[in-house]
């Protein structure tokens, strides 16, 4: 009442028209609050304070307008937003700038000429998981390792700076990070023999500034203390095989300690008998590591699986949060990296305080509180020959970005339950060398999906709601495969899944208050900002690479449902346009005639789970991200089926030239994909 008494009769009235037009519309009109940082803000919570989209309100959720993407297949990206700007990266080398409140395209940026260019970087799938915004300028980080800066407003180039080793191996599939005036960015290419960093960039210039190594490299060149200290963990001659370690995705900024968070990815070759006999825990592979972020100096580290050996990664979002904890306020980080556990850390000295199951986990009975350490089952490095071990590679948790509501306290899981079964022989023993040789992927080890049909969740996916300082799941919500989230002070909690269903959670009891038929599986995380006076959400819609035979089922297939990016208000009414219903069938193709040698056959499916299968899918089933090969007239021939995977006649089309593939592996793997084209004709699914 005091500050009524300034106002006069009529701005007054028009005070309280303003009220109630804000109430009718869901709450207080809202300020215009950015969604600039790829995880919403430095703490990577992906929580926003908006609420004028609500557990009330939700319900009047509409599609404000869509657009079509149609050079894309597999989006991954968490868009931002800026004064009105949506910036996001498709999967094929662009950036793009789009209007908010319209949905018009105001610039595109295309690195794929460059990007093709390179038959390194063709041969990993086309994934990029977003772009950065500081003092005017996005930035983007090519997967051929280029930053580069653009001018917000343009989308033209201010400057293009390598950041990659040259001849190391790596790629670069992740989003950088903006802190201090500074640019951070990973490396990828675990798999195919690079060695992990971390590169630090002035964000004006572009010149390195400061690198942080995840994993030793030669010890006969390497010689600062962190790589000595790391080393002793390691033995054979690991870095011909790179080593792995590599942070592709989860880094986070702490300014209260003045440090940058580092996750870091899993071992290369994934059989530990190449780098780390017993006793030996391979640092920093499946870590979360600390460096001061104006030296990248080492300061602590907590290591979830020494001697990682299941391609489990600590690269999933890590998150920053105040909690209280045993009547204590603490400073924490929390993280569910992809072995199916959660972790609460303080993150002022790495000591673990919580960890807990969120998923199935046969591999270790709990974490001990007092080492940090798992205490594992007997058996779990396929010691007698092999073993099944959940999760698989894709993890119980993967890149799929999660989110934390302080409100709530909960963290929200994308979760996906798929084992794999490990198996070691001779042959993949000497895998390795031969594999470096030919650029393949560099396992040591046979590895197969695994799926418990009296499991409902098996092959599938769910969100999960944990409560780290309780270190207890408090609901789970059975998916199609889940995608990322992002919650909000309004109680909600978004998140779309692999069956194209775009929904509404209540963030605290997980009840589905509202749902949008997207017609597309949906992987790429949700954002909500305000612009205007109105809140909006935002997300990209595409299945991703990751799912492959798990996406197929439900309909997806390259080239045929349009990738799009959609944006959402309340009372908005747009409707998406005509949309190609799905496939439910495989089209494959055979030839009768084609006369198939077993052994040959055999010997072809070991190569394309070495080459091909991330791409296309496990057992050339694809996912919708690349075409299905059992029904590629191209793949049915061998004429052609030669002149593109060895000589190179899509490269244009970002399928790499295998040009180290000999005569005899191609007629191999061609005769497995016809193999398998012929069991789907004739299984007819």
């Amino acid at each position: 009442m005091k500050a009524s008494r300034h106002l006069g009769i009529g701005a007054l009235a028009l005070s309280s028209a303003l009220v109630l037009a804000s109430c009718s519309q869901g709450g207080a009109v809202p300020a215009d609050t950015a969604w600039s940082d790829h995880g919403g803000d430095p703490s990577e919570k992906r929580f926003s304070p908006l609420t004028q989209i609500n557990a009330s309100t939700v319900g009047r959720l509409g599609l404000a307008w869509s657009l079509d993407l149609p050079d894309e297949n597999s989006l991954e990206a968490t868009p931002i937003e800026v004064a009105g700007t949506l910036y996001f990266s498709g999967g094929t080398g662009k950036v793009y700038a789009v209007d908010v409140v319209s949905g018009k395209q105001k610039w595109e940026y295309d690195a794929a000429p460059v990007e093709h260019s390179s038959e390194r970087t063709l041969r990993i799938y086309n994934i990029n998981r977003g772009v950065a915004y500081w003092d005017g300028k996005i930035y983007y980080a090519s997967r051929d390792g280029r930053m580069i800066a653009l001018d917000a407003k343009t989308g033209k180039e201010v400057w293009v700076e390598p950041f990659l080793i040259a001849g190391d191996g790596a790629t670069s599939t992740g989003a950088p990070r903006v802190f201090k005036g500074k640019v951070i960015i990973g490396n990828s290419g675990a798999d195919s023999g690079a060695r992990g960093y971390v590169t630090t960039m002035d964000a004006r210039t572009g010149k390195i500034l400061w690198r942080f190594f995840t994993v030793p490299g030669n010890p006969a060149v390497d010689k600062d203390d962190t790589t000595k200290m790391a080393a002793g963990t390691w033995a054979g001659e690991w870095w011909k095989y790179g080593g792995g370690g590599t942070p592709w995705n989860g880094i986070t900024y702490d300014a209260e300690f003045n440090q940058i968070l580092i996750g870091t990815g899993n071992g290369a070759p994934y059989n530990w008998r190449f780098r780390a006999p017993p006793g030996k825990d391979n640092l920093f592979l499946a870590s979360v590591v600390a460096v001061d972020a104006d030296t990248g100096k080492y300061k602590w580290h907590y290591q979830y699986n020494p001697r990682e050996a299941w391609d489990w990664k600590a690269t999933t979002e890590i998150i920053l949060a105040d909690v209280k904890f045993k009547g204590q306020d603490r400073k924490v980080l929390i993280q569910a990296p992809t072995n199916a556990f959660a972790y609460m850390i303080d993150r002022s000295n790495g000591k673990l305080l919580t960890a807990e199951k969120v998923g199935k986990a046969n591999w270790a009975d709990r974490i001990d509180l007092a080492t940090g350490r798992p205490v594992e089952k007997p058996g779990i490095r396929y010691e007698s020959g092999s073993a099944t071990i959940y999760p698989g590679i894709a993890g119980g948790h993967n890149w799929i970005p999660g989110s934390y509501n302080p409100k709530t306290g909960l963290y929200y899981i994308p979760y996906l339950q798929v084992g794999m079964k490990f198996t070691e022989t001779a042959q993949t023993r000497a895998r390795p060398d031969v594999d470096v040789k030919k650029n393949r992927y560099i396992y040591g080890i046979d590895i197969d999906s695994v799926f418990d049909p009296k499991d409902p969740l098996d092959g599938k996916g769910a969100l999960i709601a944990y409560d780290p300082v309780a270190g207890k799941v408090r609901w789970t919500n059975p998916l199609q495969g889940a995608g990322g989230t992002a919650t909000t002070a309004g109680g909600l909690v978004f998140q779309g899944d692999m069956d194209g269903i775009f929904h509404a959670w209540d963030a605290t009891s997980g009840k589905e208050l509202w749902r949008f038929d997207a017609k597309l599986g949906i992987t790429a995380p949700p954002i909500t900002y305000a612009f205007k006076g109105k809140q909006y959400v935002s997300l990209l819609v595409s299945p991703a690479g990751m799912y492959g035979e798990n996406g197929r089922p439900n309909g997806w297939v390259y080239g045929l449902q349009p990738r799009r990016l959609l944006t959402f208000a309340l009372d908005a009414k747009a409707q998406l346009p005509a949309t190609p219903p799905r496939m439910m069938k495989a089209e494959a193709l055979d030839d009768p005639s084609i006369k198939l040698d077993p052994a040959r056959v055999e010997k072809g499916g070991i190569l394309y789970h070495l080459q091909c299968t991330f791409c296309h899918g496990a057992t050339a089933v694809a996912g919708g991200t690349a075409p299905d090969l059992r029904g590629s007239s191209a793949a049915l021939q061998r004429e052609s089926f030669r002149a593109i995977v060895k000589g190179g006649a899509l490269t244009s089309r970002a399928m790499p030239r295998f040009d180290k593939i000999d005569d005899d592996e191609l007629e191999n793997l061609w005769q497995y994909i016809r193999f398998e084209a012929r069991n789907a004709k004739k299984n007819d699914k």
